[in-house]
């Protein structure tokens, strides 16, 4: 199996390229596909920092690239973006097709601990698998110097991890967060199939949870939310992370949108504010 990257599509804009790879995964067991758009270069030794996009439930690495116009504002901060897709796919698992919120698409960015799903180890992808390819195989990209971001369930996956490895990330932003999934039915779910039922493991991928944990916040966390998002009072759950940021401390910008719902039309309209967000925490804000 060929695990280094082949580039399989290249776009032009912005000055940068827009590159699609496919590659196969060790962790997950199977080919998968993820973008990089790289900004243009000031030197042909340039090395750029990298903005990792975790998408939300039913996408794939294509969504963010084509409907976000992160593109303009990465082009101009200098950052390079990075956009995996959500789950494994092609495995062919019983059931992994019959719910859009679960299964395919549906990656929720943890390692699964049940045997059914036991190659749904989206945390051990995007935390170590790609990282390691990337810097291997890229040697214009400084993984070392690197963000995470997302929406939706990719919103919750970019705030976990980056809490559980503050470490590996200068900045994190998020757009409609599942902050709190062991008290949503998405989260729920998941959890219960990924995971099983023991809620102590589950709590291990629930930003709203971990934050007492993990306090030593480098940067302030932003989030944008929508205030007609249709999933903002019963799944996503913004003030439960607030509040739980403020008994611990932890600087939160949590922006409430009048009017914007959870579409890509509002990611498009907030983006450049989180590529310039990341682009100063990663020393490179020309602001």
């Amino acid at each position: 199996m060929e695990t280094k990257p082949t580039e399989i599509s290249s776009s032009k804009m912005f000055g940068g390229y827009n590159k699609r790879y496919k590659h196969f995964s060790p962790t997950l067991g199977c080919s998968m596909t993820f973008h990089i758009y790289f900004p243009p270069s000031p030197s042909p030794s340039h090395k750029f920092p990298v903005l990792y996009w975790l998408s939300g439930l039913t996408c794939t690495d294509e969504n963010f690239i084509i409907k976000s116009g992160a593109q303009r504002a990465a082009s101009s901060e200098g950052v390079v973006l990075i956009a995996p897709d959500t789950s494994p796919r092609g495995l062919n698992v019983e059931g992994e097709a019959d719910s859009w919120d679960f299964g395919v698409g549906a990656g929720f960015y943890l390692n699964a601990t049940q045997e059914k799903w036991k190659n749904w180890r989206m945390y051990d992808y995007i935390v170590k698998e790609l990282p390691t390819l990337l810097s291997e195989c890229f040697p214009q990209l400084d993984t070392s110097r690197a963000s995470i971001s997302g929406h939706s369930m990719g919103g919750h996956g970019a705030l976990t991890i980056y809490l559980k490895n503050l470490d590996k990330y200068k900045s994190v932003s998020a757009f409609s967060p599942i902050v709190n999934p062991t008290n949503c039915a998405w989260g729920q779910k998941a959890f219960t199939n990924y995971l099983g039922g023991n809620k102590a493991e589950w709590e291990e991928y629930d930003a709203t949870c971990l934050i007492s944990k993990f306090h030593d916040v480098p940067a302030t966390i932003l989030i944008d939310q929508g205030e007609d998002d249709k999933f903002l009072h019963d799944q996503l759950l913004p003030h439960k992370f607030e509040e739980a940021c403020r008994i611990a401390n932890v600087p939160l910008l949590l922006r409430l949108q009048p009017g914007y719902d959870h579409s890509y039309n509002f990611i498009a309209t907030f983006i450049d504010d989180h590529i310039r967000h990341h682009a100063q925490a990663l020393n490179l804000s020309r602001i």
